[in-house]
């Protein structure tokens, strides 16, 4: 791409940044608005890049793809949360190393794993759903997600972490 219509698109970005914030903000996603802001430049430059043709109205196409960002977080929300008894093995992993625990114990982490879970970035939880329920590799995963690998990671590492700190803390404890 030309590095003039690449300077053209960057400004127009600029200025539909922040109507594009609003417009992710407004449909449920206040935590991942900027994520879905950058997703949208990338993938309008992607499209640019891969037709070789000028898109004849970028910002028509840059609030389409807004528009089917919403569609897919909506999607993956459905689909998202987990039963108590899928992410017990998630639960596992994150105990403190525990051999065995009674019954009650075990059903008490689960239910606190899952109210965990469902406090996390929807971005973040969907993530450690197809990584640990779905199986999925980082690179599938951003395939699914339309991000890139290393975007699935940095998901990865921010839910693991504020995941064990909570396992770690007593239930009752903020």
């Amino acid at each position: 791409m030309a590095e003039q219509a690449r300077r053209r698109l960057a400004r127009m970005f600029e200025d539909h940044a922040p109507l594009l914030r609003g417009f992710f903000v407004r449909r449920g996603a206040r935590q991942d608005a900027e994520d879905m802001v950058q997703e949208t430049y990338l993938r309008l430059l992607r499209a640019h890049e891969g037709s070789g043709e000028p898109i004849a109205n970028p910002e028509a196409y840059l609030f389409t793809v807004a528009q089917n960002l919403v569609r897919e977080q909506a999607a993956r929300r459905r689909w998202s949360t987990l039963p108590i008894e899928e992410i017990e093995g998630l639960g596992q992993s994150l105990a403190s190393g525990e051999c065995v625990e009674d019954a009650a114990e075990r059903e008490q982490r689960s239910q606190h794993l899952q109210t965990l879970l469902a406090t996390l970035p929807e971005h973040t939880r969907a993530v450690l759903v197809m990584q640990y329920r779905d199986g999925l590799s980082y690179k599938q995963i951003a395939e699914r997600m339309g991000v890139s690998p290393h975007m699935v990671k940095k998901h990865v590492v921010r839910g693991l972490s504020v995941c064990r700190r909570a396992m770690a803390e007593p239930a009752g404890r903020p």
